[in-house]
């Protein structure tokens, strides 16, 4: 008999989950999502990926703006879930609502649990240099992501990757590492470990005030830190008064002043060593690669960037 799931997410990182729950057959009841959202100049309603998905899939979609009252709460009881799957849904879980099914909700985080409970968690682990960087699937509890872990799995962090090209793969990783949990758990197969509380570390999310490029520290850093905002929020720079977004650069072994333009192809100087920039974005136009970007703008060797 499969198992009766309420599918809660919202972005595309939650798609893979849905996408492999249909495909083993679970019974999705329903799928919960952030409401719909009026774009900047409120000429357009944009609806959740998630949601985009589910009706092309034709299933039970709910979007309420809280779960915060009796009568959300009587409208998911009678859904008569046996498991909540949890994946970026974007709003905390009332507590009264965490013991309805028979096994609880299980989310998947996008870390090697106890490091980097919270928001950013993949940002952050990129912009502290992790060595490996991971999957991990919890029961939510009361407190923010601090519930016994399911199973969990890593992989190498590969620093020449952004943000945006690691999301996916974990997506991915954390997609297929469910449907195995899920049906270790329907056997009774599963050991619930909890988490060291004293060795968790928390991904904060990224505010503004973090975003600017500081070329006074080791290449390394700089790389790290412009991979992990990439592409949003984007580390960015000023040159001659203009905003110019890092999404993609290099390491290299040259040295030269901090801040400064060491050669044609962009290559900046760092603390130590330097990156060369790959890709970037001036303000108010589109991403382009340091090649296209030069056909078009001059920023000459020897000047400075801020």
């Amino acid at each position: 008999m499969s198992l009766n799931v309420i599918f809660m997410g919202t972005p595309k990182f939650s798609i893979p989950a849905l996408e492999e729950l249909i495909k083993n057959n679970f019974n999705i009841v329903a799928v919960y999502t952030q409401p719909p959202k009026k774009s900047k100049r409120g000429q357009k309603i944009n609806v959740s990926a998630i949601e985009e998905f589910s009706r092309k899939k034709k299933l039970n979609i709910k979007n309420p703006n809280s779960l915060n009252n009796d009568g959300e709460l009587k409208i998911f009881k009678d859904l008569s879930p046996d498991i909540i799957v949890v994946v970026a849904y974007g709003q905390i879980i009332p507590k009264k609502y965490l013991e309805i099914s028979k096994f609880g909700f299980i989310n998947i985080h996008a870390s090697l649990l106890p490091k980097w409970r919270g928001a950013a968690p993949i940002q952050r682990a990129i912009i502290n240099g992790d060595k490996k960087i991971g999957v991990s699937i919890m029961r939510i509890e009361e407190k923010l992501d601090s519930g016994p872990v399911l199973s969990s799995e890593e992989i190498k962090l590969n620093h020449n990757l952004t943000y945006g090209e690691i999301e996916p793969k974990l997506s991915v990783l954390g997609a297929s590492l469910l449907i195995k949990t899920l049906q270790n758990l329907k056997n009774g197969k599963v050991e619930f470990k909890n988490q060291i509380h004293a060795e968790a570390t928390y991904a904060k999310k990224i505010s503004k005030n973090e975003t600017r490029i500081n070329w006074n520290l080791d290449a390394e850093i700089v790389m790290a830190h412009i991979h992990g905002l990439s592409p949003a929020p984007g580390a960015w720079f000023e040159y001659k008064g203009g905003r110019y977004k890092v999404l993609k650069v290099n390491k290299c072994s040259s040295s030269g002043k901090a801040g400064t333009v060491m050669d044609e192809n962009l290559t900046i100087g760092c603390k130590s060593n330097s990156v060369q920039i790959l890709e970037l974005q001036k303000e108010g136009k589109n991403k382009q690669t340091t090649r296209e970007f030069l056909l078009g703008n001059k920023i000459n060797k020897g000047e400075s960037i801020t």
